[in-house]
């Protein structure tokens, strides 16, 4: 018979330690997913993944029980991915000479008649990737919450631990960041 999340973790508590490898089997898909959102490299992806269970099985004894364990673990896993951005911000940087010819043509195509282009397109993807890249780890992290997870405003505020005025302010800030980062690839392609 499966035991539930709250068995568990109060197994854990008591110290039986091997009860929390039910956890992770369960919800590395989930935290796998969520740090793919934030990193790039299968090695880096990995040792964020890695750090969410760690820092999850430290604070086990935080966890109230009032939400589900998930919910508790999602947070957990946003901010780890947030401190993880804002660690290698500093070494990250990306030319935009280096876009790849399908992405040119791509943004060649959006520049001269945005609706002709296909959003769907996989060198728009790999555009966007480059783009967040380029962003300051706040302006990434709600902009991912926000408009590719189309997370609520609420729900952002409830996985960062940010108040939801300031969720509004990063998430416009995050839009005019984004807008300069358009503007200065189109610049450097086009001009």
């Amino acid at each position: 018979m499966e035991r539930t999340d709250a068995e568990l973790i109060a197994a854990v508590l008591k110290g039986d330690a091997a009860s929390f490898e039910p956890l992770v089997q369960k919800y590395s898909p989930r935290i796998f997913a969520t740090a793919r959102r934030y990193a790039r490299r299968e090695s880096e992806i990995e040792d964020i993944a890695q750090d969410i269970w760690l820092k999850a099985f430290e604070r086990l004894e935080s966890f109230r029980g009032e939400a589900p364990f998930e919910h508790w673990l999602m947070r957990l896993a946003v901010r780890t991915c947030y401190d993880s951005l804002r660690a290698h911000q500093r070494n990250r940087e990306t030319t935009f000479t280096e876009l790849s010819e399908p992405e040119e043509d791509w943004l060649a195509r959006f520049v001269s008649q945005p609706d002709a282009a296909s959003e769907s397109a996989d060198a728009a993807r790999q555009l966007i990737t480059r783009v967040l890249e380029q962003l300051s780890p706040a302006a990434r992290l709600v902009i991912t919450l926000q408009e590719i997870e189309q997370r609520s405003v609420k729900e952002v505020a409830e996985l960062t631990g940010w108040s939801v005025p300031l969720v509004k302010v990063r998430a416009f800030r995050a839009r005019a960041e984004m807008r300069k980062v358009l503007s200065r690839i189109a610049k450097e392609k086009y001009l």
